[in-house]
């Protein structure tokens, strides 16, 4: 019989491609969304109930029946973390353990600080320098121990900063880059000659899903690391964006610094903005996971070619049209 998931989050970016993923695979699964205006909806192969990841009641109600939960949600607006995160997960962690469901979980680099640089094991101990990254260290404990007590698996996998077609709240979507028009500009966030780690969403879901298909195999807790692509000083991106424009006969992009100066200035009045203040430190020295872990396990990192996730990212932006 089909197997099937709840996705937590299934309408944003890392579940709404785990969702799809999973679908294609022979998965059923369901989404939790707020508002929906019916008790339930099938739209694009999702089963859809209405509902809240804050309300207990309604996690418990939608995980049943389900083997998998993919913990895949943010508060609203991503604002309150402090107030927000852990009780969401709390709602989580009750569903899982009535089921006995396996919690897959999107992780963080905010877990780490520069103690662990440059290079992060799945092992590497977590000493954030942040708020944000004290309550993902706070989240994982909480897995962790009630994965150890028997009570559910866990499975976590962490990768660099993601883009893709549908990865929407991303640096590369929304800082580096501009939806909706044929890019003339490319800005980078980092030091010039710093290399950093980016994850093509779709090898993200499909490592996710292949690591869900050998759960049973796998430790009660597992971390895994994902390589994904590395741009080695900041110009790996840019070249492949410029390269795909060029396939398509138009002109290169130019690329600049990004304005963090004014992330300065407007900070105060932004809650977002203070919050990517806080992870600026990622941009400035080189940070980068290791997959062997991961490759012990699967034999293989999914990896879709540089120049073709830019290209499918772009077309999915809105920055060029479908061929």
């Amino acid at each position: 019989m089909p197997q099937r998931a709840l996705v937590l989050g299934a309408s944003g970016g890392v579940g709404g491609e785990l969702a799809r993923e999973l679908l294609r695979a022979g998965w059923q699964v369901r989404g939790l969304k707020r508002g929906l205006g019916v008790p339930r909806l099938l739209r694009d192969g999702i089963e859809w109930l209405d509902g809240d990841a804050l309300k207990e009641a309604d996690v418990l109600s939608a995980a049943e029946g389900c083997a998998v939960i993919a913990h895949a949600v943010n508060p609203p607006g991503y604002r309150n973390w402090g107030e927000l995160v852990l009780p969401m997960l709390a709602n989580t962690l009750a569903a899982a353990r009535q089921q006995g469901a396996t919690i897959l979980l999107p992780g963080t680099v905010y877990n780490y600080g520069p103690d662990t640089f440059p290079l992060i094991a799945e092992d590497a101990p977590q000493a954030p320098i942040t708020r944000k990254g004290a309550i993902r260290v706070e989240l994982e404990r909480r897995l962790q121990a009630a994965a150890e007590a028997g009570e559910l698996r866990v499975i976590i996998v962490r990768a660099g900063d993601f883009f893709g077609p549908q990865a929407r709240n991303s640096w590369f979507s929304q800082g580096m880059l501009k939806p909706g028009r044929v890019p003339s500009a490319m800005q980078w966030p980092g030091r010039p000659g710093v290399g950093h780690q980016f994850a093509y969403l779709p090898d993200v879901a499909r490592t996710m899903r292949r690591l869900l298909e050998v759960r049973e195999r796998l430790p009660a807790f597992s971390r895994f690391n994902m390589a994904g692509h590395w741009d080695p000083d900041g110009r790996a991106l840019a070249q492949a964006v410029c390269r795909v424009l060029q396939r398509r006969g138009l002109a290169v992009p130019r690329l600049k610094a990004f304005p963090w100066w004014l992330m300065r200035l407007a900070a105060p009045f932004v809650t977002t903005l203070r919050e990517l203040l806080d992870m600026r430190y990622l941009w400035q020295t080189e940070v980068r996971m290791t997959n062997a872990r991961l490759l012990e396990v699967l034999g293989e990192e999914p990896h879709t070619p540089l120049d073709e996730a830019i290209e499918a990212t772009l077309v999915g932006m809105g920055c060029l049209a479908q061929r």
